[in-house]
């Protein structure tokens, strides 16, 4: 009588998941389904996916589906076309929740912010001048700068057709509010405030965002320990340039991912603040 073969490892799995969503995201695609073809229960693969990536099975589709959609727009297909082609499959998929993934309708995300309106506001902080800006769905930009001009610059380049807006208590009471926190936790060491984020960025991107957002303060990991973390162990060298296409300092800690050595690695907003992040997350 035959030995029972030996179960595939749960990462070799997930992984193999993960691929089949990816080359199949225009499909509807059921948790039953998906657990059939890795003998799980479904309810066992929801779990450890979600445990393993961060999202689950559904949520990782519509990131890809989004990244397409994304490629689509920005490459000059049509609106409806692009959300059918991209596998959305109607229009209220994506105008409905789903825009927090791009932070905007797709329309808007084409026409580089055309129609939206960016509330920002700027201080001279502990580390230097910053600024902040929010959607409506929560903060999509901090950057540290020279000054406040260079800053709104930047912010002009994320976003070259949106209105941008001064925050003033009437317009956006909450956006001074929040850069106060974050103020108060680079020079006094209060607790990094807990904020709303709207995240921008590919399936992969975004990934590696969450999971930088599971780091706890005082703690550092590696570029190859991240990729690891998101079951990607070969992609340290992807995660470093997702870590560099961060628009959100602090809020989402790259600051704490170092080379392999113990060396600090690079930051966008220069060594000497990350250098200084770490030293006050540590004390």
């Amino acid at each position: 009588m035959p030995m029972p073969s030996e179960p595939e490892p749960a990462l070799t799995r997930l992984a193999d998941t993960a691929r089949f969503i990816e080359a199949h995201a225009e499909e509807r695609l059921t948790l039953r389904e998906l657990a059939e073809r890795v003998r799980l229960s479904p309810s066992h693969l929801q779990r450890v996916f979600k445990a393993a990536f961060g999202v689950s099975p559904k949520a990782y589709q519509d990131a890809v589906r989004m990244r397409r959609l994304k490629a689509a727009l920005k490459g000059g297909d049509d609106v409806t076309g692009a959300i059918f082609s991209a596998g959305f499959g109607s229009l209220s998929r994506v105008y409905g929740d789903r825009v927090r993934n791009i932070g905007m309708t797709p329309r808007a995300y084409r026409a580089g912010g055309a129609g939206e309106t960016i509330a920002y506001a700027s201080r001279d902080t502990a580390l230097g001048a910053l600024l902040m800006a929010a959607t409506e769905r929560g903060v999509a930009f901090v950057q540290f700068g020279e000054d406040e001009e260079v800053l709104l610059q930047q912010l002009r380049a994320e976003f070259p057709n949106a209105a941008l807006i001064a925050s003033e208590a009437q317009e956006a009471p909450e956006l001074d509010a929040w850069v106060t926190a974050l103020d108060a936790h680079l020079a006094d060491g209060a607790p990094r405030p807990d904020l709303p984020l709207d995240l921008r960025g590919t399936a992969f991107q975004v990934k590696v965002w969450r999971f930088l957002l599971s780091v706890r303060e005082g703690d550092a990991i590696s570029y190859g320990e991240l990729a690891a973390g998101i079951d990607q162990p070969r992609a340290a060298r992807a995660v470093a340039a997702a870590c560099a296409a961060n628009r959100i300092a602090v809020l989402v800690p790259c600051h704490r991912v170092l080379r392999g050595d113990g060396n600090l690695g690079g930051y966008r907003w220069g060594l000497e603040r990350k250098r200084a992040l770490l030293a006050a997350e540590r004390r």
